[in-house]
């Protein structure tokens, strides 16, 4: 019996190291993917690798009802950490699980029902996450899905207030959309959900399961705008590859959040996990590398791009969270980079080459990622 969710693709993935995956054959594979911005500080980082040795031969699980020092310590640095006034953290396994919290959480604080998403948002697979995810594809097999959600287009401030009423218990954006092709809001569109949401008493949250820990240059995207929501969640990268989502929210909402729960909510060993992946993305301010490297990448590519008359429209994003629209399909181009180049990136839609790579990288893997591209492209 073999798994069947997955479409596995014909490379079997046998260790990696920093910006690296190596094949059961011994192939290199330059891995600008990350597993969908998993492995934020590379493979196999040391300081994870340690952290985790120590906490499995200590503890490995506990419920969250009984304190244990590793997750409160958790606790502690993401409200330390978080947007101000976000001092209030649940913990999950996951992005998805991240935003079904938060949709619970702003209903019963607000008690009302209405959900404002966004039309290429994407929140997750799980049926309320996927209630307020946009593509059709994801969603039809599933329906009927949890109702009272309403999608207008991302970007237009005008829809946005047309929507949000006294019947609004939550706004989800993401700061930049991902599987939706890499789409970075305005700061003027950020500034006004905030305002209309303050206006309306509904909720305003940010789905950063993508964009947070430092891959859009900042620690949270949110920080560009100078906007802070009442609910944050994130996951992906936060523990370097171990499942991990987080919840964070202001003390309204903490108020009156329902009754939720979660039987490996904040695992020691996760946890550990993500306490050094956080000292290691603050301490060595991994998010201004991101944002120095992505600037970096991002005008290579364009330069590469003129310079060969390569099909490319446009690249866009934040930091280290680009999106490459290719006048030809993505899935071809990351077909030949993958078998030609032994390079790993991603698609975010038919035409968008998305790329995720550990917020480590160099310039010098830039340049190898550019060449390659390059080559497939030209």
């Amino acid at each position: 019996m073999s798994g069947f969710v997955f479409s596995e693709k014909p490379i079997q993935i046998e260790s990696g190291e920093g910006a690296y995956l190596y094949g059961a054959d011994g192939t290199e594979y330059l891995d600008f993917g990350a597993s969908y911005a998993v492995a934020a500080l590379g493979h196999s980082h040391p300081a994870v690798t340690e952290a985790v040795q120590k906490q499995a031969e200590k503890l490995t699980y506990v419920q969250a009802s009984y304190p244990v020092d590793v997750r409160t310590e958790l606790y502690e640095k993401l409200a330390a950490v978080a947007p101000g006034g976000l001092e209030n953290v649940w913990l999950c396994n996951s992005g998805t699980e991240a935003n079904e919290a938060a949709m619970k959480f702003a209903r019963s604080a607000t008690g009302r029902s209405k959900i404002v998403a966004t039309k290429r948002g994407f929140h997750g697979r799980t049926m309320g996450a996927l209630a307020m995810t946009w593509k059709q594809k994801y969603k039809k097999p599933f329906e009927p899905l949890a109702g009272d959600v309403e999608f207008v287009t991302y970007g237009d401030a005008e829809e946005l207030a047309e929507a949000v009423d006294e019947e609004t218990a939550a706004v989800f954006l993401e700061p930049v959309q991902g599987e939706g092709g890499i789409h970075p809001a305005t700061t003027d569109y950020l500034r006004t959900a905030r305002e209309l949401t303050e206006e309306a008493g509904a909720a305003l949250a940010f789905d950063e399961i993508q964009t947070g820990v430092g891959r859009t240059g900042t620690l949270w995207a949110c920080e560009q705008s100078g906007v802070t929501p009442d609910v944050l969640t994130t996951a992906k990268g936060i523990a370097n590859g171990l499942p991990l989502g987080a919840t964070l929210v202001a003390d309204w909402i903490a108020e009156d959040p329902g009754n939720h729960g979660s039987t490996f909510s904040g695992g020691p060993v996760v946890c550990a996990a993500a306490n050094a992946t956080l000292d290691t993305i603050v301490d060595e301010d991994v998010p201004s590398h991101a944002a120095s490297v992505g600037e970096y990448l991002q005008s290579e590519i364009e330069t590469a791009a003129e310079e060969h008359d390569l099909p490319v429209r446009e690249v866009r994003g934040q930091g280290l969270m680009l999106g490459i629209q290719v006048k030809r399909g993505a899935n071809r181009v990351l077909k030949n980079l993958a078998i030609s180049e032994q390079v790993l990136a991603l698609p975010a839609g038919r035409t968008v080459v998305r790329l995720l790579p550990p917020l480590t990288i160099t310039e010098d893997h830039a340049d190898q990622f550019v060449d390659s591209f390059v080559e497939v492209l030209g």
